[in-house]
């Protein structure tokens, strides 16, 4: 930017290069706010309305493409205000999660956790940012609330075995044995190599010797599919099955495999995720198939 200003005639070349440095930075660092900070000045600079209002725009998805924020871009003259709006949005939405807890009061943790029901997260930085804020309030002893808001992080990324194995921990800790067991199969679905559920198990067993240990046995299929039907409505995003129901005649009702094609095929694979394992867990071999595709296509 210095740069930019010193040497006047090469001042579309050094905003260029300029520019692409910020990319990059975000690129290799998106929680740090003085990387978004730079790539719009630069977006001022070059007058570039419509590249401030994409990075605007990308921002919001990292924050769980908030509804009520999409609305502001719309009416904002970006040029004149749009580094005022980002700001705005760093002031009531800090990137560091340290930051934001700081700020917080409990009428504010109340409120953030009724957003957190309603955000989507598919996008994995904004998978990332809430995940470390939910953990800030694990670090507080908040744990009910962590174990209401982490599923529907996990919903929409099934893949992130890290915050299944704590989930899962901390479900061990607290002796609530089916969830750890949900947790845990969960994790040794995604990756069969690390027998997490095996050696949950093995663990169980060997406490079954002691005498204050009540005896218990794995969920039932009842109560697997419930749990998969829960994470796969949780992981709905206005699909594109019913609009394709529609195009068929009212008496054609689509299969379950054809469900999850269509999922997959609109890549929610998330959803589709779910619904195979849900149907594999009741008795539904075919799925199978689906589940491995699907873990492929999302690993």
């Amino acid at each position: 930017m210095k740069l930019a200003k010193k040497d006047v005639e090469r001042k579309h070349e050094n905003l260029e290069w300029a520019e692409h440095n910020a990319r990059q930075s975000i690129l290799y660092d998106f929680t740090d706010q003085e990387n978004w900070r730079c790539l719009a000045k630069v977006k001022v600079e070059r007058i570039d309305k419509d590249g401030l209002e994409s990075l605007l725009m990308d921002l919001f998805q990292v924050l769980g493409r908030d509804p009520d924020l999409l609305v502001q871009i719309k009416e904002a003259d970006l040029i004149e205000s749009g580094q005022e709006l980002l700001e705005a949005i760093f002031l009531n939405d800090p990137l560091d999660a340290d930051v934001w807890f700081e700020e917080m009061s409990d009428d504010e943790i109340t409120t953030f956790a009724s957003r957190c029901r309603t955000l989507n997260f598919t996008d994995q930085r904004a998978n990332i940012i809430f995940g470390r804020r939910i953990e800030r309030l694990l670090k507080a002893g908040k744990e009910d609330l962590f174990i209401s808001l982490v599923p529907h992080l996990l919903a929409h990324r099934p893949q992130n075995h890290e915050l299944w194995l704590q989930l899962g921990r901390l479900h061990e800790r607290r002796k609530e044995i089916a969830q750890s067991w949900l947790c845990y199969d969960h994790v040794q679905v995604l990756l069969p190599h690390t027998l997490e559920r095996d050696r949950f198990l093995s663990r169980m067993k060997g406490k079954m010797d002691g005498d204050d240990f009540k005896p218990w046995s794995a969920p039932t299929i009842s109560d697997r599919k419930l749990f998969l039907e829960k994470m796969q409505k949780l992981a709905r995003i206005p699909s594109a099955i019913d609009a394709k129901n529609e195009l068929h005649s009212p008496d054609k009702v689509l299969s379950d495999e054809e469900k999850i094609a269509i999922l997959v095929e609109d890549e929610k694979y998330s959803e589709a995720f779910f619904m195979a394992r849900s149907l594999a867990a009741n008795g539904e071999q075919w799925a199978l198939e689906w589940i491995e595709k699907i873990r492929e296509l999302i690993a």
